[in-house]
């Protein structure tokens, strides 16, 4: 496993980081990763040298059950070894009916939210605490002048912002600048080698400040792995394998997507890797920022065909065709 230092932090974090959003998530019948299968996911993490683990207050149905799972298996080793993410924005339902202060980013509901979540991880504190989405209806120095208490007070490391727009983000920046508040080290976007358009200029902010990007759904929902097939001329048309994300969920994908997975899985085959290992590793070779992509894969030996993304390295030619074909109009 390769390490990197975490953006601007003095924290070192795995070059990928396994994200937990499918623990205790139930799909119609079924329950896409169980208590047994996600603790067998975090010991073959903690084989790989994964020290970076990515959940929510909100994960799994009941929400909170993959802050539980996590609990559950971290009291068996040693809290130092590893670096913990959670998230805080959306109404809670382990609580009943919401009330009016049961969602948001609001003094109320994070200080509520932050409690059960350290609780539910057999922690004390965080390494580091994101705001799940952008917050209309609080002033982000309310939200700052909150998140920088828990900071003060040893509950939170570090803070983060997950998906929000680039004015967004600068505008939290300079707040936290100009009012002498803990800022956003960490951001967690949607980006991948198939999906860049529309955080193009978050990803700019993120660069000029040496923000760590987290990107989440980093194969695309399962599409760069490789796995799915075009079913006919209509490129929205996919053939995914039974039990995939997109045959759960559905996948969106066009001509440029297409092109992509070209790219991707001709690098894969010149570098004798899978389709998922050249994506995770054009994201990792990202120079403008530090990139740390989550993964989230279901099995022991999905994980450890995404941990062979460590091992790899691409030519400035083999990233640049799988840039292109991103943008073929340029």
């Amino acid at each position: 496993m390769e390490y990197v230092t975490l953006g601007n932090t003095g924290t070192t974090v795995s070059r990928l980081c396994y994200g937990t959003w499918r623990f205790g998530k139930q799909t119609g019948d079924v329950v896409e990763t169980n208590r047994e299968e996600a603790h067998e996911i975090l010991d073959a993490c903690w084989d790989h040298g994964i020290n970076f683990i990515d959940t929510a207050n909100v994960y799994g149905d009941p929400d909170g059950t993959s802050e539980e799972y996590i609990g559950e298996w971290l009291a068996d080793y040693d809290r130092e070894d590893f670096v913990i993410a959670s998230k805080v924005y959306f109404p809670f339902d382990g609580w009943g009916e919401p009330g009016p202060n049961d969602s948001g980013l609001g003094r109320k509901h994070i200080r509520a939210q932050i409690e059960g979540t350290l609780e539910r991880l057999g922690t004390d504190y965080l390494d580091l605490y994101y705001i799940h989405r952008w917050d209309d209806d609080t002033p982000i120095r309310e939200t700052l002048e909150t998140l920088t208490g828990l900071v003060d007070e040893g509950k939170v490391n570090y803070l983060g912002a997950s998906s929000m727009a680039a004015w967004q983000l600068t505008k939290a920046l300079w707040t936290s600048d100009v009012e002498g508040l803990a800022r956003f080290d960490v951001t967690q976007p949607r980006v991948n080698a198939a999906y860049y358009g529309e955080v193009s200029e978050y990803l700019a902010v993120c660069a000029d400040q040496d923000l760590a990007v987290c990107p989440y759904s980093p194969l695309e929902g399962g599409f760069l792995t490789g796995k799915y097939e075009r079913a006919g001329n209509d490129p929205s048309e996919v053939i995914a394998p039974d039990g995939s994300r997109g045959s759960l969920s559905g996948l969106s994908v066009g001509e440029r997507e297409w092109a992509v997975l070209e790219a991707v899985d001709a690098v894969a085959d010149e570098l004798d890797a899978s389709p998922a290992q050249v994506s995770l590793r054009w994201l990792m070779e990202q120079s403008a920022f530090t990139c740390i992509p989550i993964i989230g894969a279901r099995t022991p030996a999905q994980l450890e065909e995404n941990v062979g993304a460590v091992g790899l390295e691409l030519s400035d030619e083999q990233f640049d065709r799988i840039e292109a074909a991103r943008h073929p109009d340029e």
